[in-house]
């Protein structure tokens, strides 16, 4: 017996993708990273994190969602065995590759979402950036740190640092969404959260593509990180910048739903904005 329709064009057959763009011409793309999140989390988190924001908001507002890219500009956990990266114009090419191809079919709004929190925006803006000029159409980016930023805080329950890499609310999210590849025996409050606070306090560099809790971030500058750095760094606490142990699975749901809500808010936004489309070259 079937069951409910699925959202996702790759699950969808071309005829069922052809029939909803004639009803809504909305299109998520959502795309993470393959890096580290400690011992206790598996390397896809960044990537569940865009899966898990897309089907919530797509249950909401009925779009559709491509399928998504595994792979981020991750270089700097290039120090932890097993995780993959792309350079960063390898990350914008695919990104406008990607949205081109969902623009030629007749997606005329089109929406970023990025899981890799921070980290990835500065190709993925570029790349909107570039579309909107080249197509006509509306490509925004949505980020998941972001999206939601003042509702979290309600929801975690830990100090400032708290919420950083792998910590509370990244270690909720996919102990609700992928529970079989976690385990909360491995789960640590990482000591790298204070050892960082205090070289930042004495440099004030304050390393904000790390650190999606918004509460951590003050003055100061960004500075490239190597990844031997960053092993060196989160050595201690086996690459986890917050802590993962006050991680729960309600609390994971809660902050899918409320990013959702909110990305779903976006799309009703990005349904009123006038667009003309040009016609597009495909990438060959």
């Amino acid at each position: 017996m079937p069951g409910t329709p699925s959202r996702w064009m790759h699950e969808m057959s071309y005829d069922e993708v052809e029939a909803h763009l004639k009803k809504s011409d909305v299109a998520l793309v959502p795309i993470g990273a393959t890096e580290q999140h400690g011992r206790h989390a598996p390397m896809m988190l960044d990537t569940a994190w865009a899966i898990s924001a897309s089907e919530a908001a797509a249950e909401i507002a009925d779009v559709l969602i491509a399928p998504p890219l595994h792979y981020g500009w991750s270089y700097m956990h290039m120090g932890y065995c097993g995780a993959l990266t792309l350079g960063a114009e390898t990350l914008r090419r695919a990104a406008e590759d990607i949205c081109i191809s969902l623009v030629w079919h007749g997606f005329r709004r089109v929406i970023i979402v990025n899981g890799n929190q921070i980290a990835n925006l500065p190709p993925l803006e570029i790349a909107a950036a570039r579309l909107r000029n080249r197509t006509g159409a509306f490509v925004a980016v949505a980020d998941v740190s972001q999206v939601a930023q003042e509702s979290l805080p309600g929801i975690t329950e830990g100090p400032p640092g708290c919420n950083a890499h792998a910590g509370e609310h990244e270690t909720s999210m996919i102990l609700y969404r992928f529970p079989e590849f976690t385990d909360m025996t491995k789960a640590v409050d990482g000591p790298g959260v204070a050892l960082e606070r205090e070289q930042a306090a004495a440099r004030r560099l304050h390393h904000h593509h790390l650190d999606p809790d918004i509460r951590r971030r003050g003055d100061g500058v960004w500075v490239p990180r190597l990844p031997h750095e960053l092993r060196q760094i989160t050595e201690a606490s086996s690459g986890v910048h917050g802590d993962a142990t006050r991680a729960t699975a309600g609390k994971g749901e809660r902050i899918v739903k409320a990013i959702g809500r909110n990305l779903a808010a976006f799309i009703a936004h990005a349904r009123k904005v006038k667009v003309e489309v040009r016609p597009v070259e495909l990438p060959v």
